[in-house]
């Protein structure tokens, strides 16, 4: 990964840009790491597996939860008394 400073990045937006259609470009100030460019292709890839593990996510959940009927919860709970 490419590392610039951000008044060189500043200085150099065009080149930056470009750079980004490469490879994601890191961004540093007062020597610390504060951001990530990244092309626009990249980014959407990055969404669309971000948005495929929520999907992943919802089904695994709604597949452990199992619901019961409210006559069943009802029955189990006269059991009891």
């Amino acid at each position: 990964m490419e590392r610039l400073t951000a008044d060189n990045a500043k200085k150099h937006f065009g080149e930056l840009l470009l750079k980004a259609q490469r490879e994601p470009v890191q961004i540093s100030r007062n020597g610390k790491a504060v951001a990530v460019v990244i092309s626009m292709a990249e980014y959407d890839a990055i969404d669309k597996i971000k948005l495929e593990l929520l999907r992943l996510r919802a089904a695994e959940a709604e597949q452990a939860t199992e619901l019961a009927d409210v006559d069943t919860v009802f029955a189990e709970l006269l059991q009891d008394l």
